[in-house]
This record gives C-alpha cells, sequence and structure tokens, in this order.
C-alpha cells in the first residue's frame, strides 16, 4: 500500500501552500477540487483560481430576436425569453434585475450519468471520477450570481433527486446562509411505482426552499373538489355561534339583518364584529326543501357591513344537513394555509408529459428532453408566496414550464405576475419548443385531439444573449454602449420607441413615463428640447467613460428626471460580479 505522503511527494511548494490555504479556509462545509473541475465558458472564465492579472475577454449583452415578440395586450407587462447559456443570462440579469426577483424556480441537471449534465461540451457519465466536482462548479458560479437578483423577501426553490441533493444542500448553506433554509419538500413525481426498479422504487424527489435575507410564511392552497360554472370553491364555516344562543327555526319570509355590537368598544377596530339576527334561508332536509321554514340564529363574524347579505344575495351562504350556516368561497379568493413539506398531489411526471403533447400533438418528451415538470407543480410553489405581482425567474427554463404555470395562474386569479425564462438551445429546446409552447399558450392552439384550445394573453420579449469585447478601448465602450439600449429598457421596463434619433438619442415611453438615452454628450441641447415637449417623468441614461453624470448640462429640464450613466455603471456591475 503506498504510503500517503507520497501524494505530495512531487507537489511543487506552490501547489503545497494552495492545499494548506484551501484547508485554512474550510471549517465546515463543502471542499472539492475545483481546478480539475474547471468550467470553460465560451465567453469568458469567472475561476477564483485563474492569476491575477487575468482580465476578461468579452462581456455578455442581449439583443432582441427580430419578428419574436408577442403582444396581446399593451397595457400588460412584458415577460421576458432570453437565449443563451444561463451563465451569461445572469450576468446580464445582474444589471437589470438585481434585487428584483420575488422568486426563483430552478430545476437542474440532476448529474445522474444518463446524458442529464453537460460540461464544457461533453456528458457527464457515472464513472467521471470528477462528475460531483464538475457539477458543484457548475451550480455554484449561477447559484451567487442568482443571489443577487433576489430581494429581500425573495425565495429560491431547487428541484433535485438524491444524487445530488446531499452536495446541494450544502452548497446552498454556504451560499445563502444554513439560517435561510426554509425546508425541504418532498414532492411525489409518478401516480404509481417502477415496480421494475432494482432496489427503490423512487417516487419523489426534492425540492430545497431558501430565504435571500427574510423568511416568510409559505401558503398552500385548499384542496378543492367542488365547482360550478363560476369555478372551483370550498365550503366553510362562516361565522362562530353565540353560545347563549341556540340556532331554531322560524317562519319563512323574515329578511337577513346584521347589527354591530362593538362600536364605541374597540374604535381601533378595522372590522368591527357583527352579528347575524336572522338568515333568510331555505332548509333542506334529506334532500326536500322545507318551504314553509327558515333558520334563525346569533352568530358573530368580523367582516364589513354588508358583506353577509352581499354573499346571501350571490348564493354563497347555505344551510348544510346539520342546520349550520356555511359559505362557499371560491378558490381566487382563498389565502390558503400553511404549506407543509409533503406534496402527494400537485402534479406528476405523466401530467407534464400530457401536457406537452396536447399543445404539440406528439410526445417532444421523449424526443428532445426527459422529465419536464407539470404545470400544476410550478403554480403551487408561485402561489406558496401569495404574492399576485411576483416576479418569476427560471433559469433552466427548458421547456417553459414555468411561463405557462405562470400565464395561466394570471388568467385564474387575475393576477399580474411576470416570469423571466433562461435557457440554452441545446437540441432546439428554446426555438422548437419552449418559445413556441409560451406563443401557443397566450394566442391559442388546436391540441392533439384537433380541439381549439382559446389562448391566454400575454406579452413576451425574445432575447439571445450578445458579446462586446471587455478591454478598456474607445470602440469597445461604444461597442457596449449602442448595445445596452434593450439591456436599460429591460431594467426599466420601458419598452415603446417614442422618438427615434438614431446615433445620438432615443426616447421610450410607457404610459406617463419616459425613457431616454443619450450617446453623445454634445446633442444634449437636442435631447432636452424634444424632451420638453412630452410631459412626464423622464429616466435618462448618458454615455460616460466614468460615474459622473452631466448634472449642470441638465439643469433647467422641465420634466422630472433622474440621470444615470453608461456604460461605466454596467462596467462597474460586472467588475463586481467577475473579478475578486
Amino acid at each position: 500500500m503506498a504510503n500517503k505522503k507520497d501524494k505530495y511527494k512531487n507537489y511543487s511548494k506552490e501547489e503545497l501552500i494552495d492545499e494548506l490555504e484551501t484547508l485554512k479556509k474550510k471549517k465546515y462545509g463543502l471542499i472539492w477540487d475545483k481546478k480539475k473541475s474547471q468550467e470553460i465558458l465560451d465567453a469568458f472564465v469567472n475561476w477564483e483560481n485563474m492569476p491575477e492579472n487575468f482580465t476578461l475577454k468579452q462581456f455578455p449583452v442581449l439583443k432582441e430576436v427580430e419578428n419574436k415578440e408577442i403582444e396581446t395586450d399593451k397595457n400588460s407587462q412584458a415577460n421576458l425569453l432570453i437565449e443563451g447559456d444561463n451563465y451569461h443570462s445572469l450576468a446580464v440579469l445582474n444589471f437589470t434585475h438585481k434585487n428584483k426577483i420575488d422568486v426563483i424556480y430552478i430545476d437542474p441537471p440532476y448529474n445522474t450519468g444518463k446524458k442529464d449534465f453537460i460540461f464544457n461540451d461533453k456528458y457527464v457519465d457515472k464513472e467521471d471520477p470528477w462528475k460531483h466536482s464538475k457539477w458543484l462548479s457548475f451550480m455554484e458560479k449561477r447559484l451567487r450570481l442568482a443571489k443577487n437578483l433576489l430581494n429581500s423577501k425573495g425565495l429560491i426553490f431547487i428541484s433535485i433527486d438524491d444524487t445530488e441533493v446531499a452536495q446541494l444542500k450544502l452548497l446552498c448553506d454556504e451560499i445563502f446562509t444554513e439560517d435561510k433554509l426554509m425546508g425541504i419538500i418532498h414532492w411525489r413525481k409518478n401516480r404509481k411505482p417502477h415496480n421494475a426498479a432494482g432496489t427503490i422504487s423512487k417516487s419523489a424527489e426534492f425540492i430545497l426552499v431558501y430565504a435571500n435575507k427574510k423568511k416568510i410564511k409559505l401558503v398552500q392552497e385548499y384542496t378543492i373538489k367542488d365547482s360550478d360554472e363560476n369555478g372551483n370553491f370550498s365550503e366553510g364555516p362562516i361565522f362562530k355561534a353565540d353560545k347563549k344562543e341556540r340556532v331554531y327555526e322560524f317562519p319563512a319570509g323574515i329578511l337577513c339583518q346584521t347589527k354591530e355590537i362593538n362600536k364605541g368598544i374597540n374604535k381601533s377596530a378595522r372590522n368591527p364584529k357583527l352579528y347575524i339576527e336572522y338568515l333568510d334561508i331555505p332548509v333542506i332536509r334529506d334532500g326536500i326543501l322545507q318551504d314553509n321554514v327558515r333558520i334563525k340564529g346569533r352568530y358573530c363574524v368580523t367582516n364589513e357591513r354588508g358583506m353577509l347579505n352581499s354573499e346571501i344575495k350571490k348564493g354563497n351562504i347555505f344551510i348544510n344537513k346539520n342546520g349550520v350556516p356555511k359559505l362557499r368561497t371560491y378558490r381566487k379568493n382563498l389565502l390558503g394555509k400553511v404549506a407543509n413539506n409533503l406534496w402527494l398531489d400537485k402534479g406528476f411526471n405523466e401530467d407534464a408529459s400530457e401536457e406537452i403533447k396536447k399543445i404539440f400533438g406528439v410526445d417532444l418528451a421523449s424526443e428532445i428532453f426527459n422529465y419536464p415538470k407539470p404545470v400544476k407543480l410550478i403554480k403551487e410553489i408561485a402561489q406558496s408566496i401569495n404574492n399576485k405581482n411576483a416576479i418569476i425567474l427560471d433559469f433552466f427554463a427548458g421547456s417553459g414550464t414555468t411561463g405557462h404555470a405562470t400565464l395561466e395562474l394570471n388568467k385564474e386569479d387575475g393576477g399580474k405576475r411576470k416570469f423571466v425564462l433562461c435557457t440554452n438551445n441545446e437540441n432546439n429546446i428554446c426555438t422548437d419548443v419552449c418559445y413556441p409552447r409560451i406563443k401557443k399558450v397566450i394566442n391559442g392552439y388546436k391540441n392533439s385531439k384537433g380541439e381549439k384550445v382559446a389562448g391566454i394573453g400575454g406579452n413576451l420579449k425574445y432575447f439571445k444573449t450578445d458579446f462586446v469585447g471587455s478591454d478598456s478601448t474607445d470602440k469597445n465602450r461604444r461597442d457596449l454602449v449602442n448595445k445596452s439600449a434593450e439591456m436599460i429598457c429591460i431594467k426599466e421596463d420601458i419598452f415603446d420607441l417614442f422618438i427615434d434619433g438614431g446615433l445620438d438619442y432615443k426616447i421610450f415611453k410607457k404610459d406617463k413615463k419616459f425613457l431616454g438615452i443619450v450617446f453623445d454628450l454634445d446633442i444634449i441641447d437636442d435631447f432636452k428640447k424634444e424632451a420638453e415637449k412630452y410631459r412626464g417623468n423622464f429616466v435618462v441614461y448618458c454615455f460616460s467613460y466614468t460615474e459622473a453624470t452631466p448634472e449642470k448640462e441638465f439643469k433647467g429640464l422641465k420634466n422630472r428626471y433622474v440621470l444615470k450613466p453608461i456604460p461605466a455603471v454596467i462596467l462597474r456591475i460586472y467588475s463586481e460580479i467577475f473579478k475578486k
């Protein structure tokens, strides 16, 4: 047996020092060989072991793909689809969406060795001695960039199976900190166990949930089985019975009345307590309507005045078989109960494949990609944060399930959620699956049975990653300025070109908000003359080699405005995220 000391005999002094320094830095957590699992990217490398004089060769930017925009409502927000390496996409989003994202959901490669994880243009197989190191290196860089995007209440949900769940938890404990772990959800992925499994049938996967800075209560949708023409609903109590009075029957014809019982007692109460004195509701026994009787009772409820009468007129209050008043509440009005970590009925893999098949008419899941996630699962995640205006990011978007789920959920509950999808185009998954799927869901399509499915509606902007040189030259700075316009539009969420000043300036407009981009400081006066023709608030980005903005030149502009420098602001952000 070889002496353990022999492994170091060929190490140089520098290598031995590096080994010691690495061990000193780590007190608890993951240690892996990053040198032998270095990811080579096509534009630049972000690597802690690169020499100090290493400089980046290119910066990522975004370029909109012509004729791919989808717009059904000019007044609604634009959802985003970004095609390209998600590392580059996340770099751009660090400029456009820093601290803006409410929830991230990702379904990364599971690294099972079954051609599901490509690293440096090669599939990582089961026998690769660096398989875990490569996967950790791949995930670490992306998760660190993603963390910058979450706002203070932001959460990240990560699907994974047992191949990398232990490594992923330790990595996330390091990036997000261990105390920000919200929990690990156990999701039942299959309706039926795989009896052909050699050891244990894998019927579950895991979803790790981490908070960025502040933990929040996750809610879980009520189980709803009933439905009518108005949608799915749940039946529950509307108030508690007053113990001093018994419920009894009285002759029909007496209207429901409500009385305020705490007025003058608790002036700080936002919703004064009311009690219902009479209910004009039919009684049904054994399926037979009791025409000549009604239910009388005295019950307390905390709600606004008139709520009970309103719900009665809508037919939402009724008497159950035990003579107890109940309220029918539709799903869109349910806030939900606290979520648990066991999800047994939140969609299955079989559903996901069928959803793809219905849209495209063929089973693309088996032809192009494996194991898409079901819409129901992503909807449950989106609902759990209880924010109908959330911005949702998926940077392993694949077939576009997150976008589909977001659009569908907005349609159901009137929400204004917005999604950002990032995916590469491996096996043409972006151009042939993700984009067409979102387009069909928005505009409508014919399903696999030839039946017409109405469109949900929505807007989409399609971008690709592009690059400019990073060397400190005037040409590279000018290229960055010229290609930054679309990134700035994304950052400010203003896309409609209002005034095209060519290479001098551009003005974009959304409602009463304007975005000005000034490429040449010598034409500021021309820009001001044009801007003053329109009333509204301006955000103005000006070309600058430094962080300084031409405040003096803009003095006297009649419109309210905020000045920001380009490309200096972009270069600063890239320097922060790519350099030590």
